[in-house]
């Protein structure tokens, strides 16, 4: 299993970008996925959810700005970011989490996720 995240980059604030995450090793459409933050001195924290069943989470400071996606035949997650901001520079991780849920369960936190990709960079110039 192996999730790699890309697309990062240099962006001035109120820009966009759009984070993707390419997954191997399983067949994405049937699993769970988030994408995580971490800045500098932080802790990680959850940026946005996709659950098995299409559901999706986001932080409230990303709600609105913020779009998680996934293309199954591709086997790829996304992180659409837009209106960026300065407080949204940080290193983004995509994360699986392979275990099946009922219904619209989906897990949160860095705990429920097992299977991680590499950091993207992303900086947002004010």
């Amino acid at each position: 299993v192996q999730l790699q995240a890309f697309g990062g980059g240099l962006v001035q604030a109120g820009g966009s970008l759009r984070l993707s995450c390419t997954v191997s090793g399983f067949t994405a459409p049937y699993y769970s996925f988030g994408w995580f933050r971490q800045a500098p001195g932080k802790e990680r924290e959850g940026v946005s959810y996709l659950s098995s069943g299409g559901s999706t989470y986001y932080a409230d400071s990303m709600k609105g700005r913020f779009t998680i996606s996934r293309d199954t035949a591709l086997n790829m997650v996304y992180l659409q970011m837009n209106s960026l901001k300065p407080e949204d520079t940080a290193v983004y991780y995509c994360a699986a989490n392979t275990r099946l849920y009922s219904g619209g369960y989906i897990p949160r936190g860095t705990s429920n996720y097992r299977y991680w990709g590499q950091g993207t960079l992303v900086t947002v110039s004010s």
